[in-house]
């Protein structure tokens, strides 16, 4: 018996894929359960409809990612922090403050765990850190820290 998942099925399948199941398992346990229907021209036609959709939205939520990382690559974002002699830090900048800097100075929102930095900022001066959008696509983010 065809049935397309309406969940993740262990050992079956991904949600939204049609499989073929045994008829007594069908029956008896993937239709009872709501994790599958049956493959029926309308269920099938519906399945191409998400799936149509499900593309659309990837590709314009790639396309953003790829408009964001643009912009990103021509901003520097000044974060200003204490420090002490020696041009050193009192702690470091996290991810965190350079997030807030970039909504507050550009109206950029973006997810402190999206900034990837290879090791913490603890001196003063000008950084290049690597932001990941998703969809494999990186930006380039220009920070200035600056003694308060």
């Amino acid at each position: 018996m065809k049935v397309i998942l309406q969940q993740d099925v262990k050992g079956q399948g991904k949600k939204g894929q049609m499989i073929e199941a045994s008829d007594g398992y069908a029956r008896n346990f993937l239709l009872p359960r709501k994790l599958a229907v049956p493959a029926t021209a309308e269920n099938v036609n519906t399945m191409k409809m998400q799936e149509k959709a499900k593309k659309a939205q990837e590709a314009a939520e790639k396309a953003e990612a790829e408009a964001t990382a643009a912009k990103l690559k021509e901003l520097t974002v000044k974060v200003v922090a204490k420090g002490g002699n020696g041009g050193r830090l009192f702690g470091a900048v996290t991810s965190k403050e350079i997030a807030d800097a970039l909504q507050a100075q550009h109206g950029i929102a973006i997810p402190k765990t999206k900034i990837v930095q290879d090791e913490p900022i603890k001196a003063f001066g000008g950084y290049e850190l690597k932001v990941k959008l998703g969809y494999e696509v990186t930006g380039t983010l220009k920070v200035v820290v600056a003694e308060a």
